[in-house]
C-alpha cells in the first residue's frame, strides 16, 4: 500500500537531532515543537528511554500479546529485543537509517522501511505496536489505522500508547530540538488520547477492547 503522506519524517533532516542522540547514546530529552505557534514546545522525547532496556512497563504490555508481533516505528530496537527475550515472532520497522543500523548491529530482526510501504507478511501479523507515540507517524491517525488493518490478521489487535489527555486530537507539523540547537525539518505529526481515537477507530470498523495506564503511559487494545 502506498498513502501519500509528507516525505520528511520524525526528526530527519537539518541537523537531525533524534540521529545524532541515538548515534551519541544520549540521555537526553528532544522536544517537540509545534511550528503553527512560532515553534512552541508541545511535549517532549525521553531518548533516554528509547535507547535503554525495556522496563516494567514495557515487560507487562509485551507479556499481554500474541506474536508474530509487529513493531512499527521500532527505533534502536527497545521492544524488538524485549519480544525476543520473552520468544516472541516479531519485525520492527522504522525509517531512520540510525535507528536500524544500531538495532541491526545488535542482532535484531528490522527492517528500513515505512510503515506505508510494502512489508513482509502483510495480513499474518497477531500485534501491531504503536507505541511512543508513533501512532503520530505521518500525521494521520486514520491512515495509520486502516494500514494496520491491512497488516494484521482477521483476529489480530493494534496495541496503541496515547496521549495523556483523554481528549486529545491534535494534528501539526512539528521540529525535533535538542539542547546543542540542533533542528530538524518539518514533520507531520499527530497525537491522540483516548477518546477521539476510540471514534476514529470506529469509523473503520474496529472496536476498543481495552485500555490501560501503567507508570504514568496509557495504553490502548484495538480490534475488528
Amino acid at each position: 500500500m502506498s498513502i501519500a503522506l509528507d516525505t520528511n519524517t520524525f526528526g530527519s533532516g537539518g541537523a537531525e537531532p533524534y540521529a545524532d542522540a541515538l548515534r551519541r547514546g544520549d540521555a537526553v530529552t528532544l522536544e517537540l515543537r509545534d511550528d503553527r505557534f512560532g515553534g512552541s514546545s508541545n511535549s517532549t522525547m525521553d531518548v533516554a528511554r528509547w535507547i535503554a532496556e525495556a522496563d516494567d512497563t514495557d515487560l507487562t504490555l509485551l507479556r499481554s500479546v500474541t506474536g508474530p508481533v509487529l513493531d512499527i516505528g521500532c527505533g534502536p530496537g527497545r521492544m524488538v529485543r524485549a519480544a525476543v527475550q520473552l520468544g516472541l515472532v516479531v519485525l520492527g520497522v522504522d525509517v531512520s537509517p540510525a535507528a536500524i543500523e544500531i538495532a541491526s548491529d545488535a542482532g535484531l530482526p528490522v527492517l528500513e522501511r515505512s510503515v506505508f510501504d510494502a512489508l513482509p507478511a502483510e495480513g499474518q501479523w497477531q500485534t501491531v505496536l504503536l507505541v511512543d507515540g508513533n501512532i503520530g507517524i505521518g500525521g494521520d491517525v486514520r491512515a495509520m489505522l486502516a494500514r494496520c488493518l491491512e497488516l494484521l490478521t482477521p483476529g489480530g489487535e493494534i496495541v496503541v500508547e496515547l496521549h495523556g489527555d483523554t481528549d486529545r486530537d491534535n494534528t501539526y507539523t512539528a521540529r525535533l530540538v535538542d539542547a546543542r540547537g540542533g533542528v530538524s525539518a518539518l514533520f507531520p505529526w499527530a497525537e491522540i488520547g483516548l477518546r477521539p481515537l476510540v471514534h476514529v477507530a470506529a469509523s473503520l470498523g474496529v472496536a476498543l477492547l481495552g485500555s490501560w495506564t501503567l507508570d504514568g503511559r496509557t495504553f490502548c487494545r484495538l480490534g475488528r
